[in-house]
């Protein structure tokens, strides 16, 4: 890894991203890169995986500018599903919050089980719950609502 844009850890591997479509898993004590995967959807590579997190046996990366985050499986780097964002900064816009800037904060707390968001110059830290869509967004192309060079 040449630049570090996010870390999370199982307790016994560092996950590391570098704002490319590649998932560093690190050793803890010489923070040597033990494997690499490629982070794809479809066949399609997903560049600028940013902030991490691990949770339930998955990694969960922001990817950068989007309100999109990426569940992703830490064997083969493949996207398993999507939490998609875009209804609350719709929210938060329509509240009055114009200034505000890109999702860029994921934490989980494994004891009770709790997620929470943030992004650069939002005005809280947001606990969420996660609820399957009964209609999915723009007929269901994924690639509309999180917009990555890896679509085109």
């Amino acid at each position: 890894m040449k630049d570090g844009w996010g870390l999370a850890t199982d307790g016994k591997i560092i996950f590391g991203s570098d704002g490319s479509s590649t998932l560093y898993q690190l050793d803890p004590g010489s923070w040597e890169v033990i494997k690499k995967a490629t982070v794809k959807y479809n066949n399609h590579e997903i560049p600028l995986i940013n902030e991490l997190e691990y949770v339930n046996g998955e990694v969960w990366a922001n990817v950068w500018q989007t309100d999109c985050i990426a569940r992703i499986s830490q064997d083969n780097g493949s996207v398993l599903s999507w939490i998609l964002l875009h209804e609350l900064r719709q929210n938060l816009l329509r509240s009055g919050h114009t200034g505000i800037d890109v999702l860029n904060g994921i934490a989980w707390d494994e004891d009770n089980k709790r997620l929470f968001v943030t992004g650069k110059l939002w005005p809280k830290l947001y606990q969420i719950k996660l609820r399957p869509l009964t209609t999915p967004p723009f007929d269901g192309k994924i690639e509309k609502l999180c917009p990555t060079r890896g679509f085109r």
